[in-house]
């Protein structure tokens, strides 16, 4: 097994699901949290510039999604057949859409309110009505046991949940959550990373 260093800023972001698949495989890697401030010195040495970066011996993976699919492949989280994997990708990419509607990098604090505004009201019913009928009356996404669909969907459900977003209207979405969150390996995690609102 390669030595894995994945590296990120002080956040949960990009990163969380992959540090969701590390907690729970029990596979060893090292947690590089970068702060702010060296980020100017860090960012031009990387070949697209952003993060998380995971790097496995001399080899370096960006991508978060990309990051995080490979790490669910290698330690069974990925779905159990192709029709599994290929439903656990599009519920991840589904989720990443509406994600990326957010407008992370605004600088003015009134449109960046009114814009969010906007998701909360027009697209977030949208998504959560959709991940409600997805996931029925099942433990999990997909197949019989936990994906990292679910771990996507926990980690990405509490940037919502601290963007004002009232899950218990979608009783089902916040049980999957807290079934996630119970897993004894993703409890322990919880337990011990930084509390940020992202």
């Amino acid at each position: 097994m390669p030595n894995y260093k994945l590296t990120y800023f002080k956040l949960r972001g990009r990163a969380e699901t992959a540090r969701y698949i590390f907690a729970y495989s029990g596979i060893d890697y090292e947690n590089d949290t970068i702060e702010r401030s060296v980020w100017a010195s860090l960012k031009p040495t990387l070949l697209f510039k952003q993060l998380p970066i995971l790097k496995m011996d001399e080899i370096e993976l960006n991508q978060s999604t990309a990051i995080a699919r490979y790490l669910a492949r290698e330690s069974g989280l990925a779905g159990k057949t192709s029709i599994e994997q290929a439903q656990v990708d599009a519920i991840v990419d589904t989720i990443n859409d509406f994600m990326n509607l957010f407008p992370w990098t605004e600088k003015n604090e009134a449109v960046k309110q009114k814009m969010n505004e906007d998701i909360v009201t027009n697209n977030i019913p949208i998504l959560l009505n959709g991940l409600s009928k997805l996931l029925g009356d099942q433990n999990w996404f997909v197949g019989d046991s936990v994906t990292w669909a679910d771990f996507h969907w926990a980690v990405c459900s509490i940037t919502l949940s601290n963007l004002n977003t009232d899950l218990h209207s979608y009783p089902t979405l916040l049980a999957l959550k807290e079934r996630v969150e119970a897993l004894p390996q993703i409890a322990a995690w919880i337990e011990r990373r930084p509390n940020t609102l992202l």
